[in-house]
């Protein structure tokens, strides 16, 4: 009974705001990775721009909201010289964009829920 009452506090808790590494046009990740900000409502998502051209590198990082990083990842490409950008977002624990590569998210709520399911099922 008590796991029960703590899985549902854990589904039910108030969202915290999430802490994004934010920079403008730096050449490297690691000199991008200097500066946090939490995001504020209703900006929800870290969001990474990689613009390439040729040798030129310049990473953005930002708060955003889902809807919007959702939107530029979709139209973001590079043609086959490798020019172009990507945008990678992520909402999954704080600071989440500190690599300028894509990566894999897990998202808690449904982790939890998958262990709470688990665990009824084991019962």
């Amino acid at each position: 009974m008590l796991l029960r009452l703590a899985i549902l506090c854990l589904l039910v808790s108030p969202v915290l705001s999430l802490e994004c590494f934010v920079c403008s046009s730096s050449p490297t990740n690691e000199a991008c990775n200097q500066n946090t900000q939490v995001c504020q409502a209703p900006l929800d998502t870290c969001m990474t721009i990689v613009d390439i051209l040729g040798s030129t590198t310049a990473i953005v990082k930002q708060c955003a909201s889902q809807a919007t990083c959702t939107g530029a990842a979709a139209s973001a490409s590079l043609d086959a010289n490798g020019n172009g950008n990507t945008v990678n977002c992520c909402n999954s624990f704080n600071q989440c964009n500190f690599s300028g590569a894509e990566s894999i998210h897990i998202h808690t709520t449904l982790l939890l829920v998958a262990v709470g399911v688990l665990l009824l099922l084991a019962r």
